[in-house]
């Protein structure tokens, strides 16, 4: 496994040159290595002489840092192998073979809808592979090269099955990542030294969280009072269950239950020998005394957030001097409704979005946490899933705004406890916004869902970004450094000049109609681009209104919306 992330870690970025669309945003290879990073991190922590046991340390790793569309489809793989050697001390070659397969029958399960010449027919062909050629031979190498050697020839036939890759003349991706993988694992397996003992812990790209105030200065932090923080430390540890030192039998939703009376923001992953615990409380003693009934204490972790809260907000009114802000009582650092509000309230929204613009946006529309992501820098699971902890509602609404970000979000669901967790498949900047403005504070989960999620599929989205590369795609020919008009996914124009190109996907947008056009501004927009483009639309479309907002999101010069 150290062999495989090593592998796929050096090739990442091949991976990522491999993104059919020619924007800046082919982030496949970070995201399978980052995920793959996560999974051998927690695999070397809990090293073990048990075949199974190691295999259920890679899949918890995985399950959590699990980001973008291909790395949650790979995290369900080695789920399904973990769970197909469990029991076993050791592993022969029927055994890993029948694992590969339990690993596809996963991952497809996990797939709403499973297309052809991705990652899964990749995996899918070389699983069944494996399984033919383990009844003939007990080589657990000589299985894996036969594996390895179907799976390329089966990603050399993705562009047959999956026509868009023909078109652009790559490979999949996500199967390239995966076949990077197996070639690690060959290596290994024929006595290639391994780069490295170990993989570093993945960056976080995703940890910009706040709590918004359409009012405040540096941070959020600054905008609040150390008075608004009920529980005051951050808890973090593991249990290592010990079946025969324990004074009670281990319940996963028992536990959850009991701790959840001890503070917020909690975070169980259980499994047969190890708990991992986050949680904020007021007193650690009683949360680690609970813990203890089931085992001995491991990984130890507790910080004094209030003690954080007062270097920040002195670092803040460093940097900004006397006119800094004050602080107001408001929600707890961690994010949500103030703390002298005890009680959960019906409904919050967490929103998915990069860029301080979109930030208050979102804000303004009523999301209560405002999780930095999207293009480029996709949050894993456990940053979703920590998200939705620090709203204090019964039904937290997620809006993942990013097509690359609803199945890790969907994958959150089942982390999440103390709190419904829905997902609304908003793909789009655009689609999140519409669907927040459809919310409605009365109506019931299920009516709102889908409400939100109408709302998201009326709404025309549009992006300018970019081209990093000369292809051909929808019989649109593009030229490294061109500007991009992206409508609803389909680019539709490529022109050296940013007013053709915003011209041009405007008249797409408004083809059929429509009543409101939104402009977000980039970080690189200027505003003489965007007041350019407004002239444009009130002289050709002079019944339809225009609203100039500054998004300040990167990778994309231009987001636009048409209702």
């Amino acid at each position: 496994m150290v062999s495989g992330a090593e592998r796929l870690k050096a090739m990442a970025e091949h991976v990522n040159a491999l993104n059919v669309f020619p924007v800046p945003d082919g982030d496949t290879g970070s995201n399978m290595s980052m995920t793959m990073s996560a999974g051998v991190e927690e695999l070397l922590r809990r090293q073990s002489g048990h075949a199974g046991k190691c295999a259920e340390a890679l899949a918890k790793g995985l399950l959590l840092g699990a980001r973008g569309n291909s790395g949650v489809i790979l995290s369900q793989l080695f789920r399904g192998f973990a769970k197909a050697v469990a029991a076993c001390e050791t592993i022969d070659a029927a055994h890993f073979a029948a694992a590969l397969q339990t690993g596809v029958d996963a991952a497809f399960k996990a797939v709403v809808k499973p297309v052809e010449g991705t990652i899964l027919t990749v995996a899918r062909e070389s699983a069944k592979h494996a399984v033919a050629v383990a009844r003939r031979t007990d080589d657990v190498a000589a299985v894996m090269s036969e594996t390895l050697r179907c799976g390329q020839e089966t990603l050399a036939k993705t562009p047959d099955m999956l026509p868009v890759l023909k078109q652009v003349g790559v490979v999949d991706a996500g199967g390239q990542g995966l076949i990077c993988i197996y070639e690690g694992f060959m290596a290994y397996l024929s006595g290639e030294q391994v780069a490295s003992a170990t993989v570093p812990t993945p960056p976080n790209v995703a940890t910009f969280v706040e709590n918004h105030d359409p009012h405040r200065s540096k941070s959020a932090q600054s905008q609040l009072s150390a008075s608004s923080i009920e529980h005051g430390y951050c808890t973090e540890f593991i249990i290592k269950l010990a079946p025969a030192q324990r004074s009670a039998r281990f319940e996963e939703g028992a536990f959850r239950s009991a701790l959840g009376r001890l503070g917020d923001s909690l975070l169980v992953v259980a499994d047969d020998e190890l708990v991992k615990v986050h949680i904020h409380a007021e007193s650690p003693g009683n949360v680690m005394n609970e813990a203890m009934r089931y085992g001995e204490l491991t990984r130890i972790k507790i910080e004094n957030m209030r003690e954080q809260h007062a270097h920040i907000v002195s670092d803040d009114f460093a940097k900004a001097g006397a006119d800094a802000a004050p602080a107001v009582s408001a929600a707890p650092v961690a994010g949500g409704e103030a703390a002298a509000e005890p009680q959960l309230k019906r409904y919050g929204v967490v929103a998915i979005a990069a860029g301080e613009g979109l930030s208050r946006l979102f804000a303004s529309l009523g999301a209560d946490v405002v999780l930095s992501g999207g293009q480029t820098m996709n949050p894993s699971t456990e940053d979703i899933v920590r998200a939705v902890q620090q709203v204090p509602a019964q039904t937290v609404f997620v809006l993942p705004n990013n097509g690359n970000i609803v199945m890790a979000a969907r994958q959150a669901e089942e982390l999440v406890s103390g709190r419904k967790l829905v997902v609304v498949p908003t793909k789009t900047i655009p689609q999140g916004m519409s669907a927040l403005i459809a919310f409605k504070e009365k109506a019931e989960p299920a009516v709102n869902a889908e409400r939100m999620e109408k709302a998201a599929a009326a709404v025309q989205s549009g992006q300018v970004t970019t081209a990093v590369r000369d292809t051909e795609i929808d019989g649109v020919t593009i030229a490294e450094g061109d500007y991009l008009g992206i409508h609803n996914g389909r680019i539709v124009v490529s022109s050296a000049e940013l007013a053709t190109t915003l011209r041009e996907l405007i008249d797409s947008m408004l083809q059929d109609g429509g009543e409101v056009v939104t402009i977000l501004t980039g970080e690189d927009a200027r505003q003489e681009e965007a007041g350019a483009l407004a002239g444009y639309i009130a002289e050709r479309y002079p019944e339809v209104e225009t609203d100039i907002q500054a998004g300040e999101q990167p990778v994309y010069r231009f987001i636009l919306s048409a209702e």
